[in-house]
């Protein structure tokens, strides 16, 4: 989860603020709104407090009890699913054009999705994000896999802040749960979730504000935030009925704002 492009483009996004405050003035802005307890993603794993989509990191996640773990999922050129958020290692070597083998020795700590399934091994549900233009299909594989070997949906959930990866995912794996990931446009993201039959989608904490929260908690909507690291700030968004936020630190959270 992060900012990158790639994702599909908006029809709506320069006019979104502007419909947003029409919308949330007239449909909610002052409703009030019994909460329900704000869960805690830990993102890339827990990449605060280890190198981000590291079975390190994973395991350091789970250390501090979140809801979710949260991972990215990219494809290497020899269809080995594997954990990155950028297209690239650090070093420039792109992910889809070279064997998984080679990425290893330039990061050995590089990890597969399925070693990262059998890390959390159902402690938690995966939030397993696939990256924009990322081939799907040994990821439906990979995860049909586990399904048949006593996995269930609840464990694994899909994202991505693509609509087309998210349309694959969905067809070959309709049981699964489905998060649409966006930026800044909560019509944009809506819309798209509408379209897919969930009512989970995510924005960056920066376009949030209170009504437009309650708003959407109201009308049964489960809205993700990303990525919050401050726990005053998660407090807050947890007062105006967030579902979820997602955080490099679960440890800042950890039995707190439960």
């Amino acid at each position: 989860m992060g900012m990158e492009n790639g994702g599909e483009a908006c029809p709506l996004q320069s006019h979104s603020s502007f419909i947003l405050l029409i919308l949330f003035k007239y449909f909610g802005y002052n409703c009030t709104l019994e909460t329900t307890t704000m869960k805690i993603i830990a993102h890339r794993g827990a990449r605060g407090l280890a190198p981000e989509n590291t079975i390190a990191a994973i395991k350091e996640g789970l250390k501090h009890h979140p809801d979710m773990i949260e991972v990215d999922v990219r494809v290497t050129k020899d269809g080995v699913c594997i954990l990155h958020h950028d297209p690239k290692l650090k070093d420039g070597t792109p992910i889809a054009t070279t064997t998984f083998k080679q990425l290893k020795t330039r990061k050995p700590d590089l990890a597969t999705l399925d070693e990262g399934i059998k890390a959390v091994n159902r402690k938690v549900p995966m939030y397993i994000e696939v990256k924009p233009r990322v081939p799907t299909r040994q990821i439906i594989k990979l995860l049909r896999d586990y399904l048949q070997n006593g996995w269930q949906p609840k464990d694994l959930w899909l994202a991505s802040f693509s609509q087309r990866t998210l349309r694959e995912l969905r067809q070959d794996l309709p049981e699964l749960p489905v998060i649409v990931n966006s930026y800044f446009s909560g019509v944009w993201a809506t819309w798209r979730a509408r379209r897919l039959g969930t009512r989970y989608f995510s924005l960056h904490h920066s376009v949030l504000w209170p009504g437009f929260v309650r708003s959407i908690a109201k009308r049964g909507w489960h809205l993700t935030t990303y990525t919050v690291n401050s726990p005053a700030k998660a407090k807050r968004l947890a007062k105006y009925g967030i579902y979820a936020i997602a955080t490099d630190y679960p440890d800042r959270f950890d039995g707190k704002l439960r």
